[in-house]
């Protein structure tokens, strides 16, 4: 048995060891972190020569002792003879690191009792040992012949070695100029604000104390709101990538290409809603890709089981054979057919080969039939025939019942005999539709991704993902190629989750009324994100590390030792802490010895089958990852890869296996693993818990966008996405995960990546005081009160240099990130806008949701416009959100024209104090602006349910507020009375 007191590797799990003096091996003197000889060796050959910990540079003579006098294995040598102890509780490190996951039953032992995993752990050690000793004496031999002179070594070196040392990416820093001052102004606005409050605490209105009392609440609810939003922009980059150095790295002639492979993911679940040639178009964009065609593998996952889903598919595969190589044979951008052919510009310039033009107008004349044959196909699906769909062959559909069918499974493409016109090889297209079953959560979007990552991992295990939205298509055919940059740089990619790319969007009016572009979010958010610890994973156009998806800390993150977590639990200061932070500790705890055993089994390199199937039947793996053996088996493959001996029909039914509705039971898959359940926004929750284990993301950004999407540009839908996403921020901040409180125990993720999470998170409940702060200009109109005193002369400065710095905040915000300022403008509207709707109903949707479990079912966003140029933007649909924005500019405008009216009656003293209140009540509207031109529509008509129940809600306000009058000091009726007589006498 080891000894009660040994301390433990904390990388390796075996013991420290001695020296060869006899004394305990210490790697770093600081802060005595427990690491050995081996470990140590292993970091310095890796290039790290500092501890993990404290990153205090090791001893320079720390790894000259003999090699005789202690060998590689020798610092281990004791831990083997605590293996050969029979005592069943102590099977090695390795065991122990499986078995702590779950609990290992009797089952899992020999007739004599001992544990299975004794005996394969000893021959692991022996082989092991062998190794290193064989590798000891290589390398003494190696170090035989006399040193070369480090100028003659590097005569010797090859072009190739200089290559691999040249990186793949820069990050290119801003400006001095443009960010220093950004920095000082932030700085110089937060003391002004400072200043500013206690003007305003100081100096309350007693004739309208309610009012001034709710403005302050709200004023300092928005100055939260812009620290939070500020503060992670503080240290924004840019960065460059080299396409020319990654081609030449692992493209090289004559040699296999060694670019990682990489699984597309798209997912749809309404043909309807979403049309299949929004669909098609980002499929034919994926397989068009400007990347070698056995890497690339797509994944189209259909949610409704619909049969139109089915055979479009169908369709494009086949136009896909002549489509690819039509592409690749003339370079064309972008490569999904429809937006490739409805472009405005000279498709002949750069072109010189003169059997373009006659290709091109053939290809063209193919697509033009290939859509009328789809829409025939959905015309066919307008209306379902009573007895069902079927199939070619006469059978019917196995999805015509969408909450109840099997799981379906098709390779369309990428199978043998599948070729393109000109006989080359084409990328693989897999129809996926998961099964569904009644009295099962499915987790709708996050469920539909999750089974795409077990059939991907069985059919082809890239170990990249890259996942898209079905109207999503790939702009830039190099644009995989700008992820590599990052995700295949030893140095960059190592400790890389995924890279965002930012959305981009066709068929979006040039004003843009309703910020449908998010440009301020994409441009400037985003960038200072990508200074921390990287930008939020925002649901499309990002590429996974599939490791990261499958729950596992960074290679280079150092884990939690235990002694450190039993040592806070004892120690009386941190107790509070411990108990906080208990269930993150024991999380964290449980996914580092899964880590752990991960590791372990990738050290094993001479198994025989037998053990190789034990070590896969272990049920720690099985609780985490499910009951598949060939799922267990990807998930350690960190290069990706399936034996090439598999024969293709076991997998497609493994395949069918592990997306079936039970297969998630009981296991990790929404909590630790993949897409994260417990939110109708996902994508934040799924970044979130990656970060919080250490990983970072990285912003890409390339010249020519890497994707496009279409974007709902009418009002109502534009208002229902926005609820949906604020829907899924309150899910979060109501949840366990909520950035306020999750996460802590790792300490990994950083604080200003942390202020932005809870900034995503807490926006919707800025609905509350935003509408409070709308409707007190009406209030003041009418009952002739204002929220401000009678203004000093330094009240007048604090007013006047919080508008500068605002101003000035927004300037400099701009010169950096190069976003032009309609776009600002349009941002700034449209948070007012949502505000006041979207995210009103979302707080209230969210609570009602925890408090009485009821449920708000989103539909799916129409991806078709019109025929007509920006046809929807002037359709206007019944919807309750768009009552309390219309409430709001009924009330501000009869709040004008009674102020008005007013200071006409009062006469010229009455026009100073209008200014003020008239000033705010124009803010409103103008904010509101978009909502009312979208509102009247294009022939100035809205919905009647709109209009009456605005002028509905704003009467009774009105009326409410006449016979209340809070704000108007109360007159005690005898002295009304006394004064009365006294006149009349």
């Amino acid at each position: 048995m080891m000894e009660p007191g040994a301390p433990v590797c904390d990388t390796c799990g075996e013991a420290v060891g001695l020296k060869p003096n006899g004394e305990l091996f210490v790697a770093c003197h600081e802060c005595n972190f427990p690491m050995c000889r081996s470990c140590v060796e292993y970091e310095a050959k890796e290039g790290r020569k500092e501890c993990l910990r404290c990153s205090s540079p090791y001893d320079e003579h720390l790894l000259d002792d003999d090699a005789d006098q202690n060998p590689p294995g020798g610092s281990r040598s004791t831990m083997a003879a605590h293996l050969s102890d029979p005592q069943p509780q102590d099977v090695g490190i390795h065991a122990r690191h499986v078995s702590t996951v779950s609990t290992i039953d009797s089952e899992m032992n020999d007739e004599s009792g001992n544990p299975i995993w004794k005996n394969r752990v000893e021959s692991w050690k022996d082989k092991k040992n062998n190794k290193k000793k064989k590798g000891a004496k290589n390398n003494k031999t190696e170090q035989a012949p006399a040193e070369i002179p480090p100028e003659q070594q590097m005569e010797d070196k090859q072009p190739g070695e200089a290559l691999m040392q040249q990186p793949l990416s820069e990050i290119v820093p801003m400006s001095r100029n443009k960010l220093t001052p950004y920095r000082a102004v932030i700085i110089m606005r937060l003391v002004i604000l400072g200043l500013f409050f206690h003007y305003r605490i100081t100096n309350p209105v007693d004739s309208a104390f309610g009012l001034w009392l709710t403005s302050v609440i709200c004023e300092i609810w928005f100055a939260f709101s812009w620290v939070l939003d500020q503060f992670p922009k503080w240290s924004p980059i840019n960065r460059v990538t080299y396409l020319d150095t990654l081609s030449a790295r692992f493209e090289r002639p004559g040699e296999p290409c060694e670019l990682a492979p990489v699984d597309f993911f798209v997912s749809t679940v309404d043909p309807l809603k979403e049309p299949p040639l929004i669909t098609a178009n980002t499929v034919l964009s994926i397989l068009a890709l400007d990347y070698p065609v056995e890497k690339v593998s797509c994944y189209v996952s259909d949610d409704g089981a619909a049969m139109l889903s089915f055979e479009s598919l169908a369709e494009t595969a086949e136009f896909a054979r002549k489509w690819v190589p039509f592409c690749k044979k003339y370079s064309i951008e972008p490569r999904a057919p429809e937006f490739y052919f409805s472009q405005k510009i000279d498709y002949l310039k750069d072109k010189v080969q003169p059997s373009f033009v006659k290709e091109r107008r053939a290809m063209k004349r193919d697509y033009e039939e290939y859509k009328i044959r789809v829409n025939a196909m959905v015309a066919r699906a307008q209306k379902t025939p009573e007895e069902g769909w079927t199939m070619q062959d006469g059978t019917p559909w196995p999805g015509n019942n969408t909450r109840d069918h099997p799981g379906m499974i098709q390779v369309f493409l990428g199978n043998t005999g599948a070729r393109d016109t000109d006989g080359n090889e084409l990328p693989r297209l897999v129809y996926v539709s998961r099964e569904k079953r009644p009295g099962y959560q499915h987790h709708k979007k996050a469920g539909a991704e999750n089974a795409l990552v077990r059939v991907s991992a069985v059919l082809t295990n890239a170990p990249y993902i890259l996942n898209l939205d079905c109207d999503h298509y790939v702009n830039n055919s190099k644009a995989v190629r700008e992820a590599m940059c990052f995700l295949m740089d030893p140095q960059v990619g190592r400790d890389v989750c995924y890279v965002q790319f930012p959305q981009r969007f066709d068929g979006i009016d040039k004003s843009d009324r309703y910020a449908n572009r998010n440009v301020v979010f994409f441009d400037v958010n985003m960038k200072g994100l990508d200074g921390i610890q990287g930008p939020v994973y925002v649901g499309t156009g990002c590429v996974f590390n599939r490791q990261a998806l499958y729950g596992y800390g960074p290679p280079s993150m150092p884990t939690l030792t235990k002694s450190s977590s039993s040592s806070s639990c004892c120690c009386p200061t941190k107790k509070k802490k411990a108990e906080l932070d208990a269930t993150e500790v024991y999380k964290d705890a449980k996914r580092e010895e899964l880590n752990a055993a991960i590791f372990n089994l990738h050290e094993i390199d001479n198994y025989d089958e037998y053990e190789r199937s034990m070590l896969m039947s272990q049920r720690s793996f099985e609780k985490t990852f499910g009951l598949s053996s060939v799922f267990i088996e990807s998930t350690l493959m960190e290069n990706g890869g399936v034996p090439e001996s598999v024969n293709s029909s076991a997998l497609i039914k493994e395949a069918i296996h592990v997306i079936s509705c039970s297969y998630e039971e009981k296991t990790e898959w929404g909590k630790e693993i993949g897409w994260i359940y417990g939110s109708v926004t996902e994508d934040i929750l799924t970044g979130f818990k990656m970060q919080c284990r250490g990983w970072r993301s990285i912003y890409c950004m390339p010249l020519r966008p890497a994707f496009k999407g279409s974007a709902p540009i009418n009002l109502s839908d534009r208002l229902h996405q926005v609820l949906r996403w604020a829907l899924g921020s309150v899910e979060i901040f109501l949840s366990r995960h909520c950035p306020l409180w999750y996460g802590f125990g790792g300490g990994r993720l950083k604080w200003l990546q942390r202020l932005a999470y809870i900034n995503t998170i807490v926006y919707p409940f800025t609905s509350l005081p935003l509408i409070a702060y709308c409707l007190i200009p009406a209030i003041c109109l009418l009952t002739g009160k204002f929220i401000i005193p009678t203004l000093s002369n330094l009240a007048s400065v604090l007013f006047l240099g919080l508008f500068m710095s605002i101003i000035l905040t927004a300037v400099l915000e701009l010169r950096w990130s190069g976003v032009g300022i309609e776009d600002l403008w349009r941002n700034e509207q449209f948070w007012v806008i949502g505000g006041v709707s979207a995210h009103l109903f979302a707080v209230f949707q969210g609570f009602l949701k925890m408090l009485a479990g009821i449920d708000t079912n989103f539909t799916v966003t129409a991806k078709a416009a019109e025929d007509a140029e920006f046809g929807e933007l002037y359709m206007v649909k019944w919807t309750t959100v768009l009552i309390p924005p219309t409430t709001l500019l009924i009330v501000n405008i009869v709040g004008v024209v009674a102020g008005f009216s007013d200071a006409l009656n009062k006469g010229y003293e009455a026009w100073g104090p209008l200014f003020g209140k008239v000033f705010f009540a124009f803010w409103v509207i103008l904010h509101l602006y978009p909502f009312l031109k979208g509102l009247m529509g294009r022939q100035n008509r809205t919905p009647t349910i709109v209009v009456l129940w605005s002028v509905l809600l704003a009467s009774v306000f009105s009326l409410v507020w006449v016979k209340i009058n809070p704000f108007v000091n109360k007159v005690d009726p005898m002295e009304i009375a006394g004064t009365c007589s006294s006149i009349d006498c």
